[in-house]
Order: C-alpha cells, then sequence, then structure tokens
C-alpha cells in the first residue's frame, strides 16, 4: 500500500491544490540509488522549503491529507431538506479494491488497488467540477 502520492499524481495535485495541503514531499536534491527521498514537511510549508532548495521540492499528499480535502457535499444545493453526504472510502469484497462515493451518487471513482488513488481520482474530480 501506497504512503503518498506518486510522483505524476504529486505533479498533478501541485497545479491545481494549494501547496500547503501537502503534507510531505519529495527532495529531489538527496537521490538514493535512484529512489527520491520523502520526508514529512515537519512544521516547514513547501514555500519554506522551496526558498531554501529551490524548485527540488515536490509536494506529495498522504491519504490523510488528501480525505481531509474532501468536503460535504449537497447534491440538491436550493433544498433544505438536504442534509448532504460525506465521502466514503470503501474496501472492496475482495479486499484488494478501493474506490470512494459520495452517496447518493454524486460520484463515485474507479476500483483502484491502493485508496490513495481513489483519493486522487476524487480530489482531481471534485476540482475540475468547482466543488473545491
Amino acid at each position: 500500500m501506497k504512503s503518498y502520492t506518486d510522483i505524476n499524481q504529486s505533479k498533478k495535485l501541485a497545479e491545481i491544490l494549494p501547496l500547503e495541503s501537502a503534507d510531505m514531499h519529495y527532495a529531489t536534491w538527496t537521490i538514493l540509488d535512484g529512489d527520491f527521498i520523502v520526508s514529512p514537511n515537519q512544521g516547514s510549508t513547501i514555500e519554506d522549503l522551496q526558498e531554501d532548495y529551490g524548485n527540488q521540492i515536490i509536494p506529495c499528499w498522504s491519504l490523510a491529507a488528501l480525505l481531509s480535502l474532501l468536503p460535504k457535499l449537497y447534491e440538491f444545493e436550493n433544498d433544505p431538506d438536504d442534509g448532504g453526504c460525506q465521502p466514503n472510502l470503501c474496501k472492496g469484497w475482495d479486499n484488494n479494491q478501493w474506490h470512494i462515493v459520495y452517496r447518493p451518487s454524486i460520484y463515485i471513482t474507479e476500483w483502484y488497488n491502493d485508496p490513495i488513488d481513489a483519493a486522487f481520482e476524487m480530489v482531481v474530480w471534485l476540482k475540475e467540477n468547482g466543488k473545491i
């Protein structure tokens, strides 16, 4: 299971989300055997880190950070009885697949092998549709 967004997902999210919403970062100045080193922000903002190290910092998001971005949604904005719905991270019956759903059927992600991938899809969809 992934602990944070991969580099491609991170670059996409960095284009559409506030950088301060990232709780981790890839540190490209320290590459070990061709792999990036991932570090928690440890109280620093991405802007602070980039000020110190330039654009060698790529922000990334943990599952907790992605889930914290998912708002309560209202299917019928003008309906006073619409109490809204929360996102649900669901694990499939076979325990190997994950998706996120807003019920009643506002949006449902594809099934993924990792919950971070489902959360990434949901965040991108919400942003593209003006929900966040």
